[in-house]
C-alpha cells in the first residue's frame, strides 16, 4: 500500500498539506481547505482510508491542523470522518487529534461539530500560533 502525500498550494484556492502514511497508520491534514472541488480532492482521502482499513487493518492517527475550512470541505471531512468512525465500529483503532489555534473559538466549535456529527471521540489540542 503506497503513502498518500499531497503538498497544499495557495492561489485562487487552498488546498491543504496531506499526509498519510501507510507504514506508520500517522495521518495528517493541515493548512486551509477552500477547494474549487472539494469532493473529489477529498475522496481520494476517503479511497485511500478504506483501502488502508482493508489492506493493512492496523491503528490509525489522523491529525488535523486546519486554520480555516468551507462549508464545503467541512461537509467532505464529515464524510472522512464517518468513514473512520465505521473502521472503529468493526473493531479498529482510531485515534483523532484536532489541533486548533487556542485563540480561534470559531475553528474549535466547527471541529467539536464535526465530532459530534461523526460520533467520534476527538481529543482537541490548542497551540500557540507563531506570528
Amino acid at each position: 500500500m503506497n503513502n498518500l502525500i499531497i503538498k497544499g498550494e495557495r492561489t485562487e484556492f487552498y488546498t491543504p498539506n496531506v499526509s498519510l502514511n501507510a507504514d506508520t497508520g500517522v495521518c495528517e491534514i493541515a493548512g486551509e481547505s477552500y477547494l474549487e472541488y472539494t469532493v473529489e480532492f477529498y475522496d481520494q482521502i476517503v479511497r485511500w482510508v478504506k483501502a488502508y482499513t482493508q489492506e493493512v487493518n492496523r491503528n490509525l492517527q489522523f491529525n488535523f491542523k486546519l486554520t480555516y475550512f468551507n462549508t464545503s470541505s467541512f461537509k467532505s471531512i464529515l464524510t472522512l470522518l464517518k468513514n473512520l468512525k465505521q473502521y472503529q465500529e468493526r473493531g479498529g483503532r482510531v485515534d483523532i487529534n484536532w489541533f486548533y489555534p487556542e485563540d480561534d473559538e470559531d475553528i474549535l466549535k466547527e471541529a467539536e461539530d464535526l465530532a459530534e456529527g461523526s460520533e467520534l471521540e476527538i481529543k482537541f489540542i490548542p497551540y500557540q500560533v507563531e506570528d
